[in-house]
């Protein structure tokens, strides 16, 4: 890892430290890998397994691409708590203090390198989609602000999983912390519509993050408002940010080598 040099600003060892992420990011293959074929997979099966018994396979294409992108952004995110806890673990972080650097910085590193990883992934899914049928009824500016949308769940849920990583005693128990979080798109409007399911999963479905973003990016894509959803679903990723960064904040000093 190069070191910034002495005395370097925030700005200039952030973009470091996420040159760091984004090259450890692309030598781990299988990591990149399955970012892909885990999304992909997940969306022929609900497409082609579950799909007929709830619609025609083109129509539920259409329903389902918004709640698989944000699904497996999910588990994409999930790495950041991994390789968090790891440099913990090894002492980098440790290392890092000892540096006239802002050592706090390597945590936007992993976190941007995470939203850059996810989004790529996103727009690949979404080419296979097209290529199985998925038509989007969208202009430019309404692609363009379902990505910005899709982009800021990212980074609200890689936010909560870097500041796991710091909590974890383990590089498996930081994955293992997120394992509720991961679960949350199979308990909203991803993949059913909520009047499908029992009252009182309604209500626990419409009150929780998943559910307006999904909402949201799927009017976008479909060439349609997305009323108050939208502002929703800004407002919990800018609580759910606002949390992570806050609880990392205080615990980030107090973290050392394990």
């Amino acid at each position: 890892m190069r070191a910034p040099a002495p005395g370097v600003s925030p700005l200039v060892a952030s973009r470091i430290f996420i040159g760091r992420s984004v090259r450890h990011s692309i030598r781990n293959v299988d990591a990149m890998v399955m970012a892909v074929a885990l999304p992909v997979m997940l969306m022929l099966v609900f497409v082609f397994v579950f799909g007929g018994a709830i619609s025609d396979t083109a129509s539920y294409l259409d329903y389902v691409v918004p709640g698989i992108v944000l699904t497996c952004a999910g588990f994409g995110a999930s790495s950041t708590g991994v390789s968090v806890s790891q440099d913990l673990k090894t002492g980098a972080i440790d290392r890092l203090r000892t540096m006239p650097v802002p050592s706090a910085t390597v945590l936007v590193g992993h976190t941007v390198a995470s939203v850059v990883r996810n989004l790529l992934a996103t727009i690949i899914v979404v080419c296979v989609a097209v290529l199985l049928g998925f038509r989007p009824d969208t202009g430019i500016i309404g692609a363009v602000f379902a990505l910005g949308l899709v982009a800021f769940y990212i980074l609200a849920i890689t936010s909560v999983f870097a500041m796991l990583g710091l909590v974890a005693g383990s590089a498996e128990a930081a994955s293992g912390y997120g394992f509720v979080i991961l679960f949350l798109p199979y308990a909203s409007s991803a993949f059913v519509p909520l009047d499908s399911m029992p009252g009182w999963l309604q209500t626990f479905a419409a009150h929780q993050p998943v559910t307006p973003v999904v909402e949201a990016t799927r009017a976008l894509l479909n060439g349609q408002s997305p009323g108050g959803d939208a502002a929703i679903a800004i407002c919990w990723c800018v609580g759910i940010i606002g949390a992570a960064t806050a609880l990392t904040v205080w615990m980030f000093p107090r973290r050392s080598a394990r």
